[in-house]
């Protein structure tokens, strides 16, 4: 084995910055990217939106970097075990590394109800899926998604863009009012009936029969061509839980560098509960942009850099043509103050403990470029 060399599991955002930052910081070692995707690193935010409807092909990321640097990819050969200092893939090749970043993301939940699991009920996480969800789609005439989260009304009005009648089950009783407050939900969920998608209302999945019927709280019995689960995703721990790392709720623990339990071991994006000196505490975020930061963090520390991971974590979201950023510690507010404009746009600023710990915005990038300053310093929120 070389004096020193990197393995990176998983081609997402986080472990494709992994691989770019080691190299950037100096890292000279061979640099070995292994994932269980069949396709080479691609942009997945496309995923729910352009590539779903047509508009655009698969988006590679960092196709030239990773040539460029000598980053050896292995595609469609998951890593089932990790040791002290190698891991060993299903088709049985072992790769032994001085520094490893396990970037494994998250998969998507299925709900424990009857027929959750069937063929025919799609989820929406990987270009295989958006492949399938297409195709599929191309042949019916009506679907239901379950879920009101982003990647649910993102893929809600591209179907519907592509001449499906959509329905939305929402269990809220409007999209995301917990998690971003019912002032927010009542814009998203004027903009998805704009687009012609229905949203049932604090309506709960009670089963799914033949891949197409569903039963619910509300409605005994509604029938799709195509029934599409948004149920949320689960970080994919196995491989570091059997390997003895430390977990906490739910992700592997690691500290602002983004180090584990594990000596010579890193985590980085979904997958991690990592500790940010900027909020405080630990955070668990499942956004693209924190894949990137956190994967840059994650190669520059395995490079000798002293990097951490300090940032407000944000991201933007496409419903149709309208754009919403939002940055937030991602765990909790008080209360939600909304600050509409004239022009349309508006403001929501999320406060706990009189700090700013939030900020959605619509056509109001100043705001959402002041509210990060406001949330990193736990500044209140601006007055009228």
């Amino acid at each position: 084995m070389d004096a020193e060399n990197l393995v990176v599991v998983g081609s997402g955002p986080a472990g494709v910055a992994a691989a770019r930052a080691y190299r950037e910081a100096g890292g000279t070692g061979p640099v070995r990217l292994l994932t269980a995707d069949a396709d080479p690193p691609y942009e997945r935010p496309p995923l729910s939106k352009e590539f779903l409807r047509g508009e655009a092909g698969l988006s590679l990321l960092d196709e030239d970097f990773l040539k460029e640097h000598d980053v050896t990819v292995t595609l469609g050969d998951p890593v089932v075990e990790l040791g002290a200092d190698r891991v060993r893939t299903a088709a049985g090749a072992e790769h032994r590394f001085t520094k490893c970043v396990l970037a494994t993301g998250a998969e998507p939940v299925r709900p424990g109800i009857p027929g959750a699991d069937h063929p025919d009920v799609r989820v929406l996480r990987s270009a295989a899926d958006a492949r399938e969800l297409r195709e599929t789609a191309s042949g019916v005439r009506s679907a239901i998604i379950v879920g009101a989260g982003f990647i649910g009304c993102e893929a809600a009005v591209s179907l519907s863009r592509l001449g499906v009648q959509v329905t939305i089950v929402c269990p809220e009783d409007v999209p995301q009012e917990k998690r971003l407050g019912p002032e927010a939900g009542e814009f998203l969920l004027r903009w998805l009936k704009s687009e012609g998608v229905s949203v049932l209302r604090s309506t709960k999945l009670a089963s799914i029969e033949n891949g197409y019927r569903i039963r619910t709280d509300l409605v005994p019995i509604l029938d799709a061509g195509l029934v599409v689960l948004a149920t949320g995703v689960r970080p994919r721990i196995d491989l570091a839980e059997a390997a003895g790392l430390t977990i906490e709720q739910g992700r592997i623990r690691v500290d602002e560098h983004l180090r584990t339990s594990a000596p010579n071991v890193l985590a980085a994006g979904d997958v991690a509960f990592a500790h940010n000196p900027a909020a405080g505490r630990a955070l668990a975020v499942e956004h693209w942009g924190e894949g990137l930061a956190m994967g840059e963090v994650a190669g520059r520390t395995a490079a000798g850099e002293d990097a951490s991971w300090d940032a407000v974590p944000g991201f933007w979201s496409v419903i149709g043509d309208r754009v919403l950023k939002y940055a937030a510690w991602g765990d909790g507010f008080d209360h939600a103050r909304p600050r509409p404009r004239g022009d349309g746009g508006f403001t929501i600023w999320y406060e706990r403990d009189g700090k700013t710990v939030g900020v959605l915005t619509h056509e109001a990038d100043e705001d959402y470029e002041r509210g990060q300053d406001l949330i990193r310093r736990g500044e209140p929120v601006p007055g009228d």
